[in-house]
């Protein structure tokens, strides 16, 4: 793993484990001062640093693979378009100790396609609840005036927003694999983040 990248999942690591800088110096029997300049990415760590905050950390940073960053980016990132978890929460889960940027985006699809799958759920509920809560109207409504005309639009504007979701995801999930391949930041508009 290089710098910055290196400096920002030493330094995330480190928070989840609830350690301080100085903390894992003491661990790592080397000086705050040299934690501090990894974490900021000024320094590359020798070999002997790194596998000590390895093992410090429970992490393996040596191992780091990013031969095939790419695919595994483009591979979450297109995922998103069928709004199915499975696929990126096992590649997040595989790869996320080995890049830190497909732990990154992975988080960031996860909770896109949280949010989404959620508002999918949400719309299929409303059309399976819509004939039942209907049925009710349509006696009140027949007593009262006759025929009922809302049932169609009704269901028409359903089926309608569960395409544009579709659409949606599946822009999003283009763009951002494109985005990610070229190395320009990526953004999922209106994803509840879920996991941090």
């Amino acid at each position: 793993m290089n710098q910055p990248n290196l400096g920002l999942k030493v330094s995330e690591i480190r928070q989840q484990n609830g350690l301080t800088q100085e903390q894992l110096a003491e661990t790592c029997e080397i000086s705050p001062r040299t934690i501090q300049r990894i974490e900021s990415g000024e320094v590359d760590p020798r070999a002997y640093t790194l596998h000590c905050l390895g093992t410090a950390l429970e992490f393996d940073f040596e191992e780091e693979n990013t031969a095939n960053e790419n695919l595994w980016l483009t591979i979450l990132h297109l995922s998103s378009m069928f709004c199915i978890l499975i696929i990126p929460l096992l590649v997040w889960s595989w790869k996320k100790n080995q890049s830190y940027k497909i732990d990154k985006h992975g988080r960031q699809v996860l909770n896109f396609q949280i949010t989404m799958t959620l508002v999918l759920f949400t719309f299929v509920f409303l059309l399976l609840l819509m004939p039942v809560s209907l049925t009710f109207l349509d006696a009140a409504r027949e007593a009262v005036m006759g025929e009922n005309p809302v049932l169609i639009p009704l269901v028409l504007f359903i089926v309608l927003a569960l395409m544009l979701i579709g659409f949606f995801c599946t822009y999003q999930g283009a763009v951002n694999a494109a985005r990610a391949m070229s190395d320009k930041p990526i953004h999922y508009p209106l994803s509840i983040p879920f996991i941090k």
